[in-house]
């Protein structure tokens, strides 16, 4: 019975020190999280007040500029160095302090509202390298998917693509850029400098898979009119699959040279498609020129063969009208990239000829 007491009192000893030990243990966290939401607390204003600082001093040095009080090469100087100072905060561990951008509704449409901001930077480079991997594997598929459908079309199905496999490669498109989309979202909530057109355009493409799915693929008779539309889409789909093999393989090289300089954020992606260096736009812009009109050329056809009645749904017509307004808006927003190269370009020329003449 002695044994049966002294054993009770032990484990009795024993769990109430456990649970003394719980106790102290959980003040100490307590203690230490609200130590550190203390100095986070000082983090983030401190941050945002540098922030504050440099976005002042920017419009202060544009103002004096403006009204010649300041020269113009201590400018582009002091102007340079504020924006160092900027991809310090935005680029390093400060950026986890800085305000989060707000979430858009596909974001909150897709995952509810969460937060998708990572507070640690390894965490976020890895979203971005998984970006880039994914960016990878469907440039490769982009190019085969349609050319193997086209290489079948002419050497087993004779010239008359089945509706199945036109609609299979019409949903893993819906499925490409529904994924491009919510990766893009994700990388701008964490800091990446993605242009809103880019984003935009994937919503479109979105839009124009899921209704080409519920178009009606028509065999015979005159198989080869009434699929001219699809036969055109899928050799454009080529194209872009060279583009974006190209794009992935040039541009990145150029983002890693500058990132390296400091001249860009290591969030940042080889986002639109005009981002590499001069050589390399010698091959690109041709090519992206050429892919913009084609897909003009497509859409037009599209819509000429809705109004001529050789196809009657109304989702020809939809699809006409998406391919062309994305068209153009790939046009404006490449012009766009190529003009402010050019300007930028040309201030650097100033600044060296300024700088060798004092």
């Amino acid at each position: 019975m002695e044994r049966v007491d002294e054993s009770a009192n032990k484990v009795e000893e024993e769990v109430g020190r456990v649970v003394e030990e719980a106790r102290e243990l959980q003040e100490s966290a307590a203690s230490l999280i609200s130590r550190i939401s203390n100095e986070e607390q000082s983090l983030r204003q401190k941050a945002n007040s540098i922030d504050s600082s440099i976005r002042r001093l920017h419009s202060l040095i544009n103002s004096l500029l403006s009204q010649k009080l300041l020269d113009p090469c201590l400018a582009d100087k002091l102007q340079e160095d504020l924006q160092r100072a900027r991809y310090i905060i935005t680029d390093g561990d400060v950026a986890a302090f800085l305000p989060a951008k707000t979430q858009g509704r596909f974001l909150r449409m897709f995952l509810g509202p969460i937060n998708v901001r990572a507070s640690r930077k390894d965490v976020q480079l890895k979203v971005k390298e998984e970006y880039n991997g994914y960016r990878d594997r469907t440039a490769l598929l982009f190019l085969l998917f349609p050319l193997t459908l086209l290489i079948l079309r002419s050497w087993i199905w004779e010239g008359c693509l089945p509706a199945f496999p036109v609609q299979l490669y019409q949903a893993w498109l819906l499925f490409l850029y529904t994924g491009l989309a919510l990766r893009e979202n994700i990388l701008r909530a964490n800091g990446s400098d993605i242009r809103p057109w880019w984003i935009y355009h994937h919503y479109f493409a979105m839009v124009m898979a899921l209704v080409s799915l519920t178009w009606e693929i028509e065999g015979q008779p005159n198989c080869a009119q009434k699929q001219r539309g699809v036969q055109l889409f899928l050799q454009w789909a080529m194209m872009q699959g060279v583009a974006m093999l190209l794009q992935n393989r040039y541009q990145r090289q150029r983002l890693y040279t500058r990132i390296a300089l400091g001249k860009a954020n290591r969030m940042d992606v080889v986002w639109g498609e005009t981002a590499g260096v001069v050589g390399q736009l010698w091959v690109l812009c041709p090519i992206l020129f050429l892919m913009q009109g084609f897909e003009a050329y497509v859409g037009l056809q599209l819509l000429k063969m809705a109004y001529a009645g050789v196809v009657s749904e109304w989702q020809v017509t939809f699809c006409g009208i998406v391919l062309i307004v994305m068209a153009v808006g790939n046009f404006k927003n490449t012009v766009e990239t190529l003009m402010a190269k050019s300007r930028f370009k040309a201030k650097m020329k100033r600044s060296k000829s300024k700088e060798e003449l004092n």
